[in-house]
């Protein structure tokens, strides 16, 4: 274990690592319920990504416990399997084997610019502004969801249509307005519920709250009837299910088999690129500079080293690795979690901290009877909840700047407001760079902003056509 990890060196020992590691877990265990509600939204087999779920995030974490030997868990990223499957999978019209090949891709890609200065030169030029909004405008994008799964919203058509005249005929269409609703659905009274007991629970720091709220949720559920299935505890059912429905599952072939969009997945890629980095990035410069786990030589040897040599690298490295992992056993993108900190917080130093984790992720296979009495109505306050969470970075936007303000504010209501997180990433570009131009500021902007920007716009102009 010393040789392995260098506990001492850490200023930490076996129990406190111990300790740390199930704190992580408990943390971010909800990932195993809420990922396969979203993902389950494809078409996919649900019981298969529950196993998915656990396999990426036990071997995510593993990679990065013994190869990088830093604290810090991975699992499918929340927003990243919203954006898989409400604009991959919705809006693009993907099916869900050609948006695992995306992944896929993506994870192969970050492995490569990881082992090269590219992704560091990514790093440098996404200014800080955008990064902090990006970060806060997935978490308002997943609260929407979320707000939407606990049936809290009630979505009707105007009475009046409206009717525009384009070169190929008259388009007819009802303005829809959305309205609170009156909470006679048991959903959304159980959904409520369940918001209200994770909130307490957050306020009271109780470890675990997001899961003991899913968790305290579900058994509300039973009582209230025609929500939440019994579970069926044959001794059967405690087999975890096959994980066979999405296992290599993914479609290379297919997914570039229409010319037509070919574009479209290249920028798909990219997004998918952006948010992964950026989240990763974050999690570790906000929870690794404070406690040490990355200090400023570590941070300053990633810039000027080449190759992989840093921790820092080699946690990115890791990363990148865990998404293509991920994507073979048939689920979104796996990253770094940001709810490792509360692990952090409890003294976890070390790699030895994952490997906890990662077992207590693999002891979770045995939970597969109780996934399918998770619904909507109990992982939807999870979902607002973890946006809330994700709303934090918002505050670091200076706003009173308003040639940095506009792009903050675009990058993170477009991304509800369209359903799509690339979208917001790209007004963000295309703002923050009209407003270096505007302000004769335009050196300040990265050449490579310029060239990601020059995408976005090619990439609507050619949907528009």
């Amino acid at each position: 274990m010393e040789k392995l990890f260098k506990l001492k060196d850490h200023g930490t020992t076996v129990k406190m690592e111990f300790v740390a590691g199930l704190t992580t877990f408990v943390t971010m265990a909800y990932v195993i319920f809420v990922n396969p509600s979203v993902l389950g939204g494809t078409g996919m087999d649900t019981g298969a990504v529950f196993v998915a779920t656990i396999l990426a995030a036990v071997i995510g974490t593993l990679v990065m416990g013994l190869y990088a030997n830093v604290p810090y868990a991975q699992a499918p990223g929340m927003g990243l399997n919203a954006f898989f499957t409400y604009t991959v999978c919705g809006a693009l019209g993907f099916n869900w084997r050609q948006a695992l090949a995306i992944v896929f891709i993506c994870g192969v890609i970050n492995i490569i610019i990881t082992a090269t200065r590219i992704r560091k030169m990514l790093i440098d030029a996404i200014p800080e502004t955008l990064q902090y909004a990006i970060s806060g405008g997935i978490g308002l994008f997943i609260a929407y969801i979320g707000i939407k799964q606990a049936h809290f919203l009630n979505f009707t058509s105007e009475s009046q249509n409206i009717t525009a005249t384009l070169p190929g005929g008259s388009v007819v269409a009802k303005d829809v307005v959305p309205a609170i609703v009156n909470f006679t659905d048991p959903v959304s009274q159980l959904a409520l519920i369940g918001l209200v007991i994770t909130v307490v629970l957050m306020l009271k720091n109780v470890k675990g709250a997001i899961l003991l709220g899913i968790i305290s949720t579900t058994v509300l559920g039973l009582f209230i009837g025609n929500v939440t299935p019994r579970p069926d505890l044959s001794l059967a059912n405690f087999i975890p299910p096959s994980i066979t429905p999405t296992l290599f599952k993914l479609d290379l072939v297919g997914l570039f088999s229409d010319p037509s969009k070919i574009f479209i997945v290249l920028s798909t890629v990219l997004a998918f690129s952006l948010s992964d980095t950026f989240d990763t990035i974050g999690t570790f410069l906000g929870t690794g500079r404070k406690t040490g786990i990355f200090d400023e030589k570590d941070e300053a040897e990633l810039h000027k080293s080449k190759g992989i040599k840093s921790k820092m690298d080699k946690a990115l490295f890791a990363d990148a690795i865990a998404t293509s992992l991920g994507s073979l056993l048939g689920t979104s993108n796996t990253t770094t979690y940001v709810e490792s900190a509360a692990g952090i917080s409890a003294g976890g130093r070390t790699g030895l901290t994952s490997v906890f984790t990662a077992m207590f992720f693999l002891l979770a296979l045995v939970l597969a009877p109780f996934a399918g009495m998770v619904t909507s109505a109990a992982t939807a306050p999870a979902l607002i909840v973890v946006g809330v969470l994700m709303m934090e970075s918002i505050t670091k936007v200076k706003w009173e700047e308003f040639e940095e303000a506009a792009a903050a504010f675009f990058t993170a209501v477009i991304m509800p407001f369209t359903y799509s997180i690339s979208n917001g990433v790209a007004a963000g570009f295309l703002f923050y760079i009209i407003s270096k131009v505007a302000r004769g500021k335009a050196k300040e902007v990265h050449p490579l902003l310029y060239i990601v920007t020059l995408l976005f716009v090619a990439d609507f102009v050619f949907r528009a056509f």
